[in-house]
């Protein structure tokens, strides 16, 4: 059994929540927590945002009680802003700090931030060192296998780091010109734990249960971080561990579990902001609760034109009991066989 250890965090078998951008917000961190993620993580948070008082960066800044064990994750790529950055970011109450040094995006590296630093790791060392003798949390770092296929420095990264404080290390077995693109490379979390005694996350490719036993048995890392494979899906968390204790894999939720859940994510994001807003950008969310369910594209469909929440609970409603009566139909159908 893994056992990751971040200052007073400890957790077995842990699974985390990965930092989205635009995903990852307080209502689907709480979400994902009450459905069995052992860790969760902010969005990724501009320094400059922070220290010039951006709304947007502000915002993200919020925590709720019940999401801890929680980590902020902030960007950046003047020490002295990152330093700033990380003492408003300690002040939110956090459970330690994270360091993006992997978002392969152009705008985020053109700032010299990001996955930019894997061109330059004694700088991503020298930033974590800053960071770690600035607040008291713990202060991990989230990265990437390097620049490109000729650059893979990820193992002297992990020294790096290490040597400059660093709690834990996450790694996206990618790099930086593969984006999402291509096949995570679990295989290097093997050899970055023979080189380091620091914790390392494994992340990348982990979209179903049994990719997280897959990414235990066959790697050796301490913990696994879930991204893509949550949007829509926090049930992963739940089911994941219990595929770990059991062996067996679990069913998936059933479809008024589903939007039963799907409901209570929105509206939790209605209460976290303005209703227009929330239901605007909650869309990108019901692809992943439908996903599979019979007939739900017309669905999808409809709800993506609604803007309250007594419309979209109504609609949903009735999809359940259209679905209910469709599973009675069947069940009298095989009875009469």
């Amino acid at each position: 059994m893994a056992t990751l250890t971040i200052g007073n965090v400890s957790v077995e078998n842990g699974i985390l929540l990965a930092p989205l951008e635009d995903v990852t917000e307080l209502p689907f961190r709480v979400m994902c927590k009450r459905l069995g993620a052992d860790i969760v993580y902010t969005e990724f948070i501009s320094s400059d945002g922070l220290v010039h008082d951006a709304r947007r960066s502000l915002e993200k800044l919020r925590l709720a009680d019940e999401e801890h064990p929680v980590a902020i994750q902030i960007f950046g790529g003047n020490l002295d802003v990152m330093k700033e950055a990380a003492l408003m970011a300690e002040g939110a109450g956090p459970d330690f700090i994270d360091i993006n040094c992997g978002c392969w995006v152009k705008n985020v590296v053109a700032r010299n931030s990001g996955a930019a630093l894997l061109k330059d790791p004694p700088m991503m060392a020298k930033m974590t060192k800053t960071l770690v003798d600035t607040v008291k949390l713990p202060v991990t770092v989230k990265t990437r296998l390097g620049w490109d296929k000729d650059n893979i420095v990820i193992v002297e990264v992990a020294k790096l780091l290490e040597q400059a404080g660093a709690a834990a290390l996450t790694v996206h077995c990618r790099t930086r010109d593969m984006g999402h693109a291509g096949d995570a490379d679990w295989t290097w979390i093997e050899k970055i734990k023979r080189e380091v005694s620091i914790p390392v996350i494994l992340n990348g490719d982990v979209t179903t249960v049994q990719d997280v036993a897959e990414a235990f048995a066959k790697t050796g890392c301490d913990a696994v971080m879930i991204g893509r494979g949550a949007i829509g899906n926090p049930f992963i968390f739940r089911r994941a561990k219990m595929f770990l204790a059991t062996g067996v894999v679990p069913p998936e939720p059933c479809a008024e579990e589903r939007i039963k859940v799907c409901l209570e994510h929105l509206k939790l994001t209605i209460a976290h902001k303005p209703e227009r807003r929330a239901i605007l950008e909650f869309r990108k969310f019901y692809a992943g609760y439908l996903r599979g369910l019979y007939t739900s594209a017309p669905v999808k469909q409809d709800i993506q034109q609604l803007l309250s929440y007594n419309e979209i609970e109504e609609r949903l409603h009735r999809y359940i009991e259209f679905l209910a009566e469709r599973e009675k139909v069947q069940t009298h159908e095989i009875e009469q066989i």
